[in-house]
């Protein structure tokens, strides 16, 4: 059966000012159109569907190799994701829940490859250690608690502690050599982590869906959308290359253009897209040119983040494969442009401020004062200042050696929350629905892209409740965990965490929990 009613007639040639009509529509070649895409292809394979991105290729902005860092985020090695509580224990509940959802996404990707709708997994993810790395007494105590918390937990098996300086030498020789210090120096290894190339897994799954007929359209820009007497949502869509503006209807959209979402969410005029603003912030890394340097690194080593700054601004060296070559970079360095995506415009933060939301926008920035500040200081920041800041995990790093390269742009949702009050900053991905599900925006930055299936899964919940019932067996098959918790099913979790590091070419070596 159809996923929607379908429109009769014929459909007219693409010209100016032309109307085509379809089932789906998808804003955006990044991530999570591409899974979204997929899921919905795989559940009602007769349904159209529609792609419209503004630049030239898949996974060319936030999913970009080069514009985010690449972390299958598990809560591994996060810190921010396992706050201390004022007796000192530590509440590991947000690592469950990111853990959770990262699983979600291997499953499904090992789907694809396992039915050979992706190829070479290797293209896309590798094993990597996921490691956290602290100092001071103080936050050695708070590492020791935390693992002996996630240790309890069967989600996080295999992570080992050290203080000791040199079994530090083995894990992080890089990090440790040439460290005159004696402060207390302790970090966690888990063997299970990885980096994933969001960009290249993004275009493998269009070059899918393409074979699917899904119609993908580059360097088309939606500027408008609004609802039209039926309750479908007419968009106008321009093709940068001929000028030409079409006009194309669907039941159901989806909006995923990274930080562009919010404008076209405002634009679609829903009650929920009300009373909500963006705060753009840009990252900056530094990536190592020196290939002896590199070799020295296998690992992804988080540490803790400095006072005032987002949790986006976690600082990290990390391992990374990119176009099938070893690479390291450390950072993020916090930056701010008023642009919502690294192609956007200088105006982009200047034009989402509506009535409806300046209040919001207004008391977040009064709330906000000590993140300004923090921004301030970072793009004042000299390349040497962040030299400074790269030789706390490398002692002996030259100025030579390491070239800064601008990341992606990244908005964090301001809002009204009961928790926070008015003009609240989130830090964290959000799906903002319509009543009737007719269409969806994403917004928002970390866990973002590792939480892709998870997060488009509840996506389709949300907006098809009715065929979720007849939709279940098909999402079991891609997702077997769906409707369970892993952590209360410790032989299901190992079932899975064997099955999909073999089929993702991820290990050789089976895990038991207990």
């Amino acid at each position: 059966m159809y996923l929607f009613c379908k429109f009769q007639g014929e459909r007219v040639a693409k010209m100016s000012n032309s109307e085509t009509k379809t089932d789906v529509i998808l804003i955006g070649a990044g991530i999570m159109s591409a899974t979204l895409g997929t899921l919905l292809k795989k559940l009602t394979p007769e349904s159209d569907i529609k792609v419209f991105e503004k630049l030239g290729d898949a996974g060319e902005e936030s999913s970009n190799v080069w514009n985010n860092a690449g972390t299958g985020h598990a809560a591994l090695c996060e810190l921010n994701y396992t706050a201390e509580k004022p007796d000192g224990s530590i509440d590991i509940r947000k690592a469950i829940k990111i853990n959770e959802q990262f699983q979600v996404s291997m499953q499904f990707w090992s789907y694809l490859v396992n039915y050979n709708l992706i190829h070479n997994p290797q293209d896309f993810v590798m094993p990597l250690p996921h490691m956290s790395l602290v100092k001071g007494a103080q936050n050695v105590t708070f590492l020791r608690n935390r693992l002996e918390a996630m240790s309890r937990n069967p989600l996080f098996q295999g992570m080992e502690f050290s203080d000791d300086r040199e079994k530090l030498m083995e894990w992080i020789p890089l990090i440790m050599q040439d460290r005159a210090s004696k402060e207390p120096i302790a970090a966690t290894k888990i063997d299970s982590g990885t980096d994933v190339n969001f960009g290249a897994l993004t275009s493998k799954l269009f070059d899918h869906l393409e074979s699917e007929n899904v119609d993908i359209n580059y360097k088309h820009s939606v500027t408008d959308i609004k609802r039209t007497s039926d309750g479908s949502w007419e968009l106008k869509v321009r093709n940068l290359d001929s000028g030409t503006v079409e006009r194309h209807t669907a039941k159901f959209v989806f909006i995923g253009g990274g930080g562009g979402s919010l404008h076209l969410l405002q634009k679609s005029g829903i009650p929920e897209g009300k009373n909500i603003g963006g705060f753009p912030v840009s990252g900056i890394f530094m990536v190592c040119n020196n290939p002896d340097v590199v070799e020295q690194h296998h690992a992804k080593v988080y540490g803790k983040a400095k006072v005032g700054a987002p949790p986006m601004s976690v600082p990290h060296l990390d391992t990374r494969y990119i176009g099938n070559k070893k690479s390291l970079l450390f950072g993020p360095f916090a930056g701010f442009s008023p642009k919502f995506l690294k192609t956007g415009s200088m105006f982009d933060l200047v034009t989402s401020v509506k009535p409806n939301n300046v209040l919001t926008m207004l008391a977040a920035g009064a709330k906000e004062l000590p993140l300004t500040k923090y921004l301030i200081q970072q793009v004042m920041s000299s390349k040497e200042q962040r030299m400074e800041e790269l030789r706390e995990f490398i002692p002996n790093a030259k100025s030579e050696d390491w070239d800064l390269v601008v990341a992606g742009q990244r908005v964090q949702v301001i809002k009204d929350t009961e928790a926070g009050g008015k003009g609240t900053l989130q830090f964290g991905t959000e799906v903002v629905t319509a009543a009737d599900g007719s269409i969806a925006a994403l917004l928002g930055a970390s866990p973002g892209a590792s939480s892709a299936a998870h997060v488009m899964l509840e996506v389709i919940q949300k907006c098809f409740p009715q065929h979720m019932k007849e939709w279940e067996p098909k999402i079991k098959e891609m997702i077997p965990s769906y409707g369970m918790s892993l952590m209360e099913n410790p032989e299901l979790l190992q079932e899975i965490h064997n099955s999909t590091a073999e089929t993702l070419g991820l290990s050789k070596k089976e895990l038991v929990f207990s």
